[in-house]
């Protein structure tokens, strides 16, 4: 009975009243992806804040079935482990741990940060990496240290709509650079960008892009940091679901490729591990003095405790024993979703195929009105993130962003079925 609730969950079977489970008919092909985004070639200034605060005071009600959320479920993570370890951290914690944990932060997270990269095949050494108060923080840290108000900044379109929100609040222009929804970021377009325009500096998220899911291979981050070198314009490299990859290799970030110290490197636990912790970091290369001093100013450290706990549990907690079994639901989740999508979405749908994070990118017919079903979602006690939010023109006006990192089988595959019911509505 177990199984059979499973696959009706899932889409793959329906019960008949009195008759028994019946498998499904065959589910569609799979549906095309969403072309590369094409935005105009100019800088603009940046103003998305009030419609993200709309959109983000939704997800913070527990009823709402959370498809716009940008974390995945804290279910999913290890947390009696988490808080056994800041326990053990808290006894052992020095009084002088404050002081000691100023700029660049405490000596053994970082060491073990060092360690998870040279696992990989990455060389940094632990004096390279200043502990921050997540990955938002190291990005703000990054653009103050490489550029100035009204300087313009290269990023990908769409982007994660709080990378818009930092531009926002410091003043910059943005020039949106075309960003394939399979391979990331687009290297004709940007070589235009910089023979044209006087970029500063440019934000990727390399590794399953936010909201795309793409994933740039090595071959083409190697092309991306030589031709940034070669124009001296910084890259501040976002990389935040590097741990959450569906196949058996990491990913290498595009700081493995650095000879000349231009790559800011932005990593966090938020989004694998410990959400509450607001533990992050960057690798700011030849940009360190001036992130450490930036930091003292802006926040003088992060604090103690949490750090202290993340290595006792990084130390002790099995952490790759909890992303082996996290990247497995993801995948199969992700998996769900997509079948679900396909099933109940208007025909003529576009979905992404991420190779990692927990993101699913949906374009809908151009008659269908992504805010509209925002609004008509939440009375049905859904949250989904509409396009517009992903681009500082307001553009992407069908599209939505789902997040299949909360996936209770029925729960989801209900909600995505009304998502169904009320984009078929709002067709014209």
């Amino acid at each position: 009975m177990q199984a059979y609730a499973r696959l009706e969950d899932v889409g793959l079977i329906e019960a008949r009243s009195r008759s028994g489970y019946y498998v499904r008919a065959r589910p569609s092909p799979p549906a095309a992806e969403p072309a590369m985004s094409s935005p105009p070639k100019v800088s603009t200034e940046v103003n998305v804040a009030s419609l993200v605060f709309d959109v983000l005071e939704a997800i913070k009600q527990p009823e709402i079935v959370p498809l716009g959320s940008a974390f995945p479920s804290p279910e999913h993570f290890p947390n009696e482990k988490l808080n056994r370890a800041t326990v053990d951290a808290a006894r052992r914690l020095s009084v002088w741990s404050s002081v000691r944990d100023l700029p660049p932060g405490n000596s053994e997270l970082r060491r073990l940060i060092a360690l998870r990269y040279a696992e990989s095949g990455v060389e940094i050494a632990p004096e390279d990496i200043v502990i921050t108060c997540g990955a938002m923080e190291a990005i703000n840290l990054s653009l103050n240290a490489v550029a100035r108000p009204g300087d313009i900044i290269a990023i990908e379109t769409p982007t994660f709509y709080s990378t818009l929100l930092s531009i926002q609040r410091l003043g910059m222009k943005v020039v949106e650079i075309a960003t394939s929804p399979r391979d990331g970021i687009d290297l004709g377009s940007l070589q235009n960008a910089l023979n044209s325009l006087d970029v500063t500096a440019c934000i990727v998220m390399t590794n399953f892009q936010n909201p795309l899911g793409a994933l740039m291979p090595n071959e083409k981050k190697r092309e991306l940091v030589g031709m940034l070198a070669k124009a001296n314009v910084p890259l501040i490299e976002d990389d935040v679901y590097a741990e959450l990859y569906f196949s058996k290799v990491k990913p290498q970030p595009a700081k493995s490729f650095d000879r000349s110290g231009l790559v800011l490197h932005c990593g966090s636990f938020a989004k694998c591990l410990a959400p509450g912790s607001r533990i992050g970091w960057v690798i700011p290369g030849r940009f360190k003095s001036e992130v450490e001093r930036l930091k003292f100013i802006s926040t003088i450290s992060t604090s103690s405790l949490p750090q202290a706990g993340l290595a006792e549990y990084l130390k002790h907690g099995g952490y790759e024993r909890h992303l082996r079994g996290f990247r497995q639901r993801l995948s199969e989740a992700l998996g769900a979703m997509t079948n679900a999508v396909t099933a109940y979405f208007p025909a003529g749908c576009r979905i992404t195929r991420p190779q990692g994070g927990y993101m699913l990118w949906v374009e809908m017919p151009e008659s269908i009105d992504a805010l509209r079903l925002h609004r008509l979602a939440l009375t049905e006690r859904i949250s989904i993130a509409p396009g517009p939010l992903f681009s500082v023109r307001g553009k992407y006006k069908n599209f939505v962003r789902l997040n299949y990192g909360h996936f209770d089988a029925k729960s989801t595959v209900n909600a995505v079925r009304t998502l169904g019911r009320l984009s078929a509505g709002l067709m014209r």
